[in-house]
């Protein structure tokens, strides 16, 4: 196991928000564990690319798998991560649009 730092863990969470699969399984995970079939029903996408993005999420020190019997269940790897989910979706953002006018083509916000 490795530790981190304050900015690694930032970085770390930042990149599991940046995709959008990523962002909704971290919020459904934050409602309850879940198993994938029953996740990649719920975000509408495929198995293998749930699959993908919960290795990621794993990679990051986000989610954990635990195994029950034949299946493996995962969950948001520490409680508070709940919490910090719940003050970012409290968070109301000021957008200027005129900041960055090829927000569309740069993929930036």
């Amino acid at each position: 196991m490795e530790t981190v730092t304050h900015g690694q863990v930032l970085a770390r969470f930042g990149h599991a928000l940046s995709d959008p699969i990523r962002a909704r399984l971290l919020l459904a995970l934050r409602e309850r564990p879940g198993y994938p079939a029953e996740l990649a029903d719920l975000l509408g996408t495929t198995r293998q690319n749930l699959s993908n993005h919960l290795s990621c999420l794993r990679g990051c020190g986000l989610v954990v798998a635990v195994p029950q019997g034949r299946r493996i269940r995962y969950e948001l790897a520490d409680p508070r991560l709940a919490h910090a989910l719940a003050d970012l979706l409290g968070l109301v953002l000021a957008v200027d649009p005129a900041a960055c006018p090829a927000a569309g083509e740069k993929g930036c916000c």
